[in-house]
């Protein structure tokens, strides 16, 4: 049996899919599933509430493991999740990252990184660039609504993956042999700066996007218009930091050599999803 978290989430859904497909025993854990959703073998379960945590792992050998972006306590949230898995019995998780949280102490996925490695399960690490969906949800209504990208990334590159090559690597990690106690990097094969991404949109959508990089300050201001909470904002203004600082430059192979095919390019992916800017 393998439990996955966050399964309605851009990530989570692909893995369950490509588990369901690939014909493997898989349980869905979602906040509040529809009787439809119970059918496919979902199950209630909300991060925040340990009470969920027994039924939910109750015959579990592996859990893909991710930090809802509201999440920022992880002490308070994954860290208790950990324990419950480790005493149901669970024996891997394979845990969605950040690409360079080994050097990255402050941000949360650190945290969860160091504590299950401390847990006594085995693990693998995804540690994932910034995924080319964030520009249809994080971002989508700013591109559609204002034309613009705004994030404080200065001119750094971002080396962007597609969430469903992520996914695509994780059901490897939880089916197959030979990824338990391993980290990879997952990034697309180029680096790419704001400026440049919002070419590439404009060139595709036929308008123009502007690229705006705001402070720090004005940044947090507009998340928080926005209804984002202070600690998600904060974790998100981090992140961006290191996009600026050249951080999210990298570009590995680690996609292409699990998946034995090249990683989804920015501009196949914007030219497959450009109605989404467009609706």
């Amino acid at each position: 049996m393998i439990f996955v978290t966050g399964a309605t989430g851009t990530i989570g859904a692909e893995v369950l899919y490509l588990l369901k497909t690939s014909d493997q025993v898989v349980r869905a854990g979602i906040r509040q599933p529809t009787v439809a959703q119970l059918a496919e073998n979902a199950i209630a379960f909300d991060i925040t509430q340990p009470a969920s945590f027994g039924p939910a792992l109750a015959g579990v050998e592996r859990m893909f493991l991710m930090r809802p972006p509201a999440v920022t306590n992880v002490a308070e949230t994954l860290f208790p999740l950990i324990d419950a898995a480790k005493a149901s019995g669970v024996h891997q998780i394979v845990f969605l990252s950040l690409l360079g949280a080994e050097k990255l102490s402050f941000v949360p996925h650190r945290k969860v990184e160091i504590y299950l490695q401390h847990s006594g399960i085995d693990y693998t690490f995804l540690r994932a660039s910034f995924f080319m969906q964030n520009l249809q949800t994080a971002h989508g209504a700013e591109i559609r609504q204002r034309r613009e990208i705004l994030v404080p990334a200065g001119n750094g590159k971002t080396s962007f993956v597609d969430g469903n090559d992520i996914a695509a690597v994780a059901v490897r990690a939880l089916t197959e042999d030979g990824h338990r106690n391993q980290a990879y990097d997952l990034t697309g094969s180029e680096a790419l700066d704001y400026p440049t991404v919002a070419a590439l949109l404009s060139l595709e959508l036929g308008y123009p996007i502007v690229y705006r990089h705001p402070s720090l300050r004005s940044f947090l201001s507009y998340q928080r218009s926005r209804g984002v909470t202070a600690g998600q904002a904060l974790v998100m203004a981090a992140i961006y930091t290191t996009a600026r600082f050249g951080m999210a430059a990298r570009v590995t192979n680690d996609v292409a050599r699990l998946l034995g095919r090249p990683p989804q390019s920015l501009q196949g992916y914007l030219a497959q999803h450009r109605q989404a800017w467009l609706d």
